[in-house]
């Protein structure tokens, strides 16, 4: 008798889930359930877009052909809002059920809203999905100011999308520097002033207190907590995500912000598995609990759920992840956790060149080069094979780094 899968979640980690799933089990019934309303498509190049940089077709990656020539059931527009551990069914909101054998969970996360007055006025945007995009990109090219809220990576891409559609922005951060958890003030200092030149002006110790509308409900000015006053008849927030955990209600799946799995991405339920950003799964590398949704995690994440949906224990997740951005003239990557660490090492090699590494326990955890990432591959390798660095901190931040310029076992390469 064929096994049912059932996949709630249609981003790149559900997506390959199925993929992989059809591979390993020819005869099998596959379906994927997505509250979107449309199948998968390239979140990385969805802010190319909304900078008018490229048209939609090259960001849609799958079409509905690609699910029926491989036999999978995609439903659209289908919200699952209740989950039967026991019964092995999920419930959507229009009341059908699904029964399954074994089920996937990677249902991410919806932008978090900012709790101020006015924050859903006409002209404020958050950016997660494609028709996100399509929604911002029509907007800005008829807007005369902005303001952007969010200084982390998704914020990063809104004033990105301000600067290519040549709109004055203001970016409001409530600390002094730009990714403050990963970054210093002096590594932040070159994105503020790639920003500058391109007329996104960052604003420190910011923030919004409230959006004042016309009254048409539109957003004319953002106030911040000092009371300084912004124009912006565009808005775009990326304060984070809240993981979309309320399917969980009335069962005993464990989460805390995501749901935990064990290194083969199983939950406490033999049957029910999770993958990308709602996961926290156990780092074999980190050697604790850990959220990782990027693209390239998210995708090994589903890869190796479905394998071990069909046989479990025949694949672990060990992962390296990298998040690179390429709004400027010069590459920036983010590696591993670069905000975890009880210790960390920088260095400034050039206005445009930069490096820090977050280390824990002696071993690198993650890392941010700015300007020239070569040493990457190196830095990766130290992680993954966890070596300790102790003691050889100003070591690794040479500009000309090499593996054997370290003492003992950090040497064997």
């Amino acid at each position: 008798m064929s096994q049912s899968y059932v996949i709630v979640g249609d981003g790149i980690a559900g997506a390959s889930a199925a993929e992989t799933l059809r591979e390993e089990e020819p005869d099998a019934d596959i379906t994927i359930i997505t509250d979107e309303g449309e199948p998968l498509y390239n979140r990385i190049l969805i802010k190319e877009f909304a900078k008018g940089k490229l048209p939609e077709a090259p960001i849609s990656i799958h079409d509905e052909s690609w699910y029926d020539d491989r036999d999978v059931d995609l439903e659209l527009d289908t919200l699952v809002t209740d989950i039967d551990p026991e019964g092995h069914t999920v419930t959507a909101h229009d009341g059908t059920e699904y029964d399954y054998d074994k089920l996937l969970l990677a249902v991410g996360g919806t932008p978090t809203q900012l709790p101020v007055e006015n924050s859903d006025a006409e002209g404020i945007h958050h950016f997660w999905t494609f028709q996100d995009a399509r929604d911002i990109k029509e907007h800005i090219e008829g807007a005369d100011n902005s303001v952007v809220i969010g200084a982390g990576l998704l914020g990063i891409d809104l004033a990105a999308i301000t600067a290519a559609q040549e709109v004055e922005g203001k970016y409001l951060m409530r600390g002094k520097a730009w990714w403050r958890y990963a970054l210093s003030e002096e590594g932040a200092e070159i994105i503020h002033e790639a920003l500058r030149e391109r007329n996104v002006e960052p604003v420190f110790d910011s923030g919004v207190d409230h959006f004042e509308v016309d009254d048409d409900d539109r957003v004319t000015t953002a106030v911040d907590p000092n009371g300084d006053r912004y124009d912006a008849d565009f808005v775009g927030i990326a304060i984070g995500l809240n993981f979309n955990t309320e399917i969980l209600g009335g069962t005993d799946i464990e989460y805390d912000n995501g749901i935990y799995t064990d290194e083969f991405m199983r939950t406490n339920h033999d049957d029910i598995f999770a993958a990308g950003d709602i996961t926290e799964f156990h780092d074999l590398i980190l050697g604790d609990r850990a959220q990782n949704g990027a693209w390239g995690s998210a995708k090994e994440q589903g890869t190796i759920a479905a394998k071990n949906m069909v046989d479990y224990g025949s694949e672990e997740f060990r992962w390296v992840s990298s998040y690179s951005i390429t709004h400027f003239d010069f590459p920036f990557l983010s590696f591993g956790h670069p905000t975890l660490g009880d210790d960390h090492v920088e260095a400034k090699y050039s206005d445009t060149e930069w490096r820090r590494l977050a280390i824990k326990d002696g071993k690198i955890v993650g890392g941010v080069l700015i300007g020239d990432l070569s040493p990457q591959t190196k830095y990766k390798k130290l992680m993954r094979e966890q070596v300790d660095v102790s003691g050889q901190k100003e070591i690794l931040v040479k500009q000309d780094f090499q593996l054997d310029d370290l003492e003992g076992a950090a040497a064997e390469q």
